[in-house]
């Protein structure tokens, strides 16, 4: 590995730890708390000022919504196997699987950080709840909110876009992360640090060890050459 990519990957290391601490070691999570407070009030009144806006917020929060994401993922992905050749086709389904593996490992990996805490439409007293407010059965509360995952799993998903298909492309996949993730703040079932903060740190570090170093290449390869089908290599 050379010397400025570990640079990169000690750095990205750095900045997640240093992020997850900014909000961890303050007494009441220190300026980050005001800023979560802000945001989910914010949302919160506005479901009460605007019918159309809670309609929007409930439907967006809606369990079956969830396969929206999961259409513009697999669109975006979809898009870059139609301009490619078979072989390249068979390397992006192996990569595809590493994705999904590592998608898996990290979220287990976050959910063992010290930190266990409900959403804010539990924490505040007082507050709307777009469930009550529209009879839709949303997802706008959560025990345990920290790290968020619907979070976690689009921005490991844009990550692996820029890797190795891209910057343009992955430009594509962040708008997705954000148009995707912000419904769960929207409604109060995240706080907005769960995924600014606990889904990022946790991307920072657990990504930059994988992504930036040979290992997810040696997994993918490893696909490449074992999974059955056309166009497996010779050696």
């Amino acid at each position: 590995m050379r010397v400025t990519r570990l640079i990169t990957v000690l750095l990205l290391n750095a900045l997640g730890v240093v992020l997850f601490l900014s909000w961890y070691l303050p007494p009441e999570h220190g300026f980050w708390f005001g800023i979560d407070k802000a945001i989910f009030f914010g949302f919160n009144s506005q479901m009460i000022i605007h019918s159309g806006f809670a309609l929007l917020v409930a439907i967006t929060n809606y369990r079956g919504f969830d396969a929206v994401s999961l259409l513009a993922m697999g669109l975006l992905y979809l898009s870059i196997w139609r301009s490619e050749t078979p072989q390249a086709r068979r390397r992006m389904l192996a990569i595809g699987i590493t994705m999904l593996l590592t998608a898996v490992v990290l979220n287990q990996l976050g959910h063992l950080m010290p930190v266990k805490h409900s959403s804010p439409t539990l924490f505040f007293d007082n507050v709307h709840r777009v469930s009550e407010l529209t009879g839709i059965p949303a997802k706008d509360a959560s025990k345990d909110s920290f790290p968020g995952d619907h979070g976690m799993m689009l921005m490991i998903f844009a990550c692996f876009i820029w890797r190795y298909f891209g910057f343009g492309r992955f430009l594509i996949a962040a708008a997705i992360v954000i148009i995707f993730s912000l419904p769960r703040v929207m409604a109060g079932a995240h706080w907005f640090t769960d995924i600014a903060v606990g889904s990022l740190s946790v991307v920072l570090v657990g990504l930059s060890l994988w992504l930036l170093t040979p290992a997810s290449d040696a997994l993918v390869n490893w696909f490449y050459c074992k999974l059955p089908g056309k166009y497996k290599p010779l050696s």
